[in-house]
């Protein structure tokens, strides 16, 4: 059985995009561009933020006027190195009933993150350059394989 609502990436800042965005233009193919507006939530009774590195959030993204809630909860190696995460997400109809709901069950909004995302394909990877306003660029490589299993080790 093939794992369900788990996903292995990283992220990094780059300085200079310029040299990914030449090698993807070769050897990726471009899937999309999209406008993402992130906000992010952390309980009352559990500050999302107290751990460190974060392990988990709480998100209602904007992508192009579609809404949706998304749950993480990242697993670390023994090290302390993020491994992979559960996640959870779907789609939401009202987005103003959803930050009542949050308001009553005394969530805080704790940043919001408006960015451009570009996504290619290369190979076995999804490759997203995410350029944040008031941030700069980041890079998302996230695996989109089959694998059956998490090995922590690779």
């Amino acid at each position: 059985m093939a794992c369900n609502n788990i996903e292995i990436e990283i992220q990094v800042n780059i300085e200079n995009s310029q040299p990914l965005l030449d090698f993807l233009a070769t050897a990726g193919t471009f899937k999309q561009e999209v406008h993402q507006v992130d906000e992010y939530f952390s309980p009352g009774h559990k500050d999302f933020l107290a751990v460190r590195p974060v392990s988990e959030w709480l998100r209602l993204r904007e992508a192009d006027g579609v809404f949706f809630w998304n749950y993480k909860n990242w697993h670390f190696t023994d090290q302390g190195e993020s491994h992979h995460c559960d996640e959870f997400e779907t789609k939401l109809d009202n987005v103003e009933a959803a930050r009542r709901i949050l308001q009553a069950l005394n969530f805080t909004s704790l940043a919001v993150v408006d960015k451009l995302r570009r996504i290619w394909e290369y190979k076995n990877y999804e490759i997203a350059l995410d350029s944040v306003r008031g941030l700069g660029d980041f890079v998302e490589i996230e695996y989109i394989g089959t694998d059956e299993k998490i090995d922590p080790a690779v």
